[in-house]
């Protein structure tokens, strides 16, 4: 059963692509957004469809979900949300898939997708919605028709990801465990985490290696535990973090640069039972701008990192030597070469800063460069 879903479920990510690639945004700067939101989508569908025929048994057998849920009177309906999962979106009866599929041949319905997808977004606003440094909060759907220049292809566009989405239910996925869905997203992202460069944000810690951090950081058993991560990306090291300690154990809190790192990270918390932690993933620069130094907790129990090695931070450097961060980077802040200003290390300044915000009992793991002991030069100032 799990090796069959786990190849529906590529084969419905494979599915997707082909539709973007169909349509022209095949490798598209825009495919990923394009990917992760109707993969997104379609899980959340999925788990408030099996999450309210848990809770009112009778819907199990009903012809039609959305007409059933139509019937109920408000107060009901109204009851019924609050009684499914706080991981689980809240959906109104017309936001559901199989009734979205129905309205398909209708007039405009690409502008239909894009409002429905915006509704569920509004209406999830104050759990689903990551935040940038500034506040501002980041929904969990865009309007996804205006990726193809072409109106007149709009709603086939439209139609044909619907359809892809229809076929199977992951109604019964959720019962499955960490690797499955860690392998899943590995796959969903593969195409997206290839720059072996590292620019800034865009590092990528394989699910084994993620794996092993975890468990050698991992030894306390207690809950209510605090796990930070300053430059996240799609944040398979926390996943693992929270997975070894108990995903309703702990509480995520991250900080990334990246619009694309963001939006797949807040996926992975979707996946893996970590809702309630997207509220505490900022979308910002974490050397120039640390949120959570202004906020609770002034500390984390457990910080892992992956964090970009070598950056030309040279247009903000100045600004950090500053008496405010004397604490926070205690060990000094690299010069500004005269050339090669892109091989910054800016990896030390991620170091100090975990140090600074690891709490006196807390643990930490962090990936650094090769030669990182050994070198011979120094690179702070």
């Amino acid at each position: 059963m799990t090796i069959d879903f786990r190849q529906k479920t590529k084969d419905l990510i494979d599915d997707l692509k082909s539709v973007c690639a169909n349509y022209g945004l095949g490798n598209d700067g825009n495919e990923y957004k394009i990917l992760v939101q109707m993969f997104q989508y379609k899980l959340m569908n999925d788990k408030f469809v099996r999450d309210v025929k848990l809770e009112m048994p009778e819907l199990a057998d009903a012809e039609n979900l959305y007409e059933a849920l139509q019937a109920l009177p408000k107060d009901d309906y109204d009851m019924l949300l609050f009684q499914v999962s706080e991981n689980t979106a809240k959906f109104k009866p017309e936001h559901l898939l199989s009734y979205l599929a129905t309205r398909q041949n209708e007039a405009e319905f690409a502008k239909t997708v894009d409002n429905t997808l915006r509704d569920i977004a509004a209406t999830n606003s104050e759990i689903f919605s990551v935040k940038t440094q500034g506040g501002a909060r980041i929904p969990l759907f865009d309007r996804l028709s205006e990726y193809i220049n072409d109106d007149s292809r709009r709603d086939d566009f439209c139609k044909a990801l619907i359809n892809k989405l229809v076929p199977f239910s992951f109604e019964h996925i959720f019962a499955e465990k960490f690797d499955f869905f860690a392998t899943i997203f590995e796959y969903l992202i593969k195409d997206y985490n290839k720059d072996g460069g590292g620019k800034y944000a865009e590092y990528y810690t394989p699910h084994a290696v993620a794996a092993i951090m975890a468990r050698c950081l991992v030894t306390d058993t207690a809950g209510n535990k605090t796990c930070f991560d300053p430059a996240a990306g799609s944040g398979q090291l926390l996943m693992n973090l929270a997975h070894q300690i108990g995903e309703d154990r702990c509480s995520i809190y991250s900080q990334d640069i990246s619009q694309k790192s963001s939006s797949m990270l807040r996926l992975n918390l979707i996946l893996n039972n970590l809702v309630h932690s997207i509220p505490n993933i900022i979308e910002g620069n974490t050397i120039h701008q640390p949120y959570h130094s202004k906020d609770w907790p002034d500390s984390f129990d457990y910080i892992v990192s992956n964090p970009p090695f070598k950056l030309d931070f040279s247009e903000y450097r100045d600004s950090l030597d500053s008496k405010a961060n004397h604490e926070r980077f205690f060990a000094g802040i690299p010069n500004i070469p005269k050339s090669a200003k892109d091989k910054m290390a800016i990896y030390l300044l991620f170091i100090q800063h975990i140090m600074h915000k690891l709490s006196d009992t807390g643990k930490a793991a962090i990936v650094v460069p090769t030669g990182f002991i050994t070198a011979q030069s120094g690179v702070a100032s």
